[in-house]
């Protein structure tokens, strides 16, 4: 099995570690991993997208070129890579800064305002992980049990208390229900 995944949205919103997270996952429960970035010159808030495979086979390309989930944290994301969604696959909206829905019916969409909730749950910088928790949860692609020990391993260990509000996060999206 093959899970080609694209995580898009502006620089500073996580996108790159989003990724990098599932990737690490992947390897933990001994998946072939492919974790491409991608970001403009600006970093921070200029546009940035990260292609992540995950498959019981080796991976031939990195390039994740027609997603069979897409994670768009903004709008110019959606408008971009909502076509290039295989038919039947998954599409996830942070729609707390995406206020369209997806104009195709061929694909599953959830609406999660992962924005506001990070707010709210006072951990505003982790809608990227609210939105890999709802992702998790609806995809199946991972179980749930053990997830600690993977945020535990990538956050760095001059940033541990992150490893707390990560959890809180993935949690949060994986709860959620829209």
């Amino acid at each position: 099995m093959t899970t080609q995944t694209l995580i898009s949205g502006f620089g500073g919103q996580g996108v790159l570690f989003a990724g990098k997270f599932l990737a690490f996952k992947g390897l933990v429960e001994d998946k072939e991993v492919s974790w491409l970035p991608s970001y403009g010159p600006e970093m921070r808030g200029g546009t940035a997208s990260c292609g992540v495979i995950l498959s019981d086979e080796p991976v031939g390309s990195p390039i994740v070129s027609n997603p069979d989930v897409l994670i768009a944290m903004n709008l110019p994301s959606l408008d971009r890579y909502e076509n290039d969604t295989v038919s039947g696959g998954s599409i996830f909206v942070d729609s707390t800064l995406v206020s369209r829905k997806v104009n195709r019916d061929d694909v599953k969409a959830f609406y999660i305002p992962a924005t506001q909730m990070a707010i709210d749950a006072g951990v505003p910088t982790l809608a990227n992980m609210i939105l890999i928790g709802k992702m998790i949860k609806e995809t199946g692609i991972f179980s749930f049990d053990d997830m600690i020990d993977t945020v535990k391993k990538l956050v760095p260990a001059k940033k541990q208390e992150l490893v707390e509000k990560n959890m809180l996060a993935l949690e949060a999206g994986y709860n959620y229900k829209d």
